[in-house]
């Protein structure tokens, strides 16, 4: 049986979100910090008219799954 493979954290892209929120949708601080990473992503998504690039967690699912399929 193989050694299950490590996954790479990263950390929360605090400066880019900041940006997003304050910058671009105009959001006060209390906003932002009152608002999930879900909302600001929806947000972002509602003001571009659409999906960007997959999120990373879409990623390491599918990275996961291969790692560790269902079955036999």
């Amino acid at each position: 049986m193989s050694e299950p493979q490590a996954f790479p954290t990263q950390a929360f892209p605090w400066d880019e979100a900041l940006m997003l929120a304050l910058g671009v949708l105009r959001w006060s601080p209390r906003d932002f910090w009152r608002a999930t990473p879900r909302e600001l992503i929806a947000a972002w998504e509602g003001l571009s008219g659409g999906r960007g690039p997959e999120p990373a967690l879409g990623r390491d699912l599918r990275r996961l799954m291969a790692a560790f399929p269902d079955g036999a």
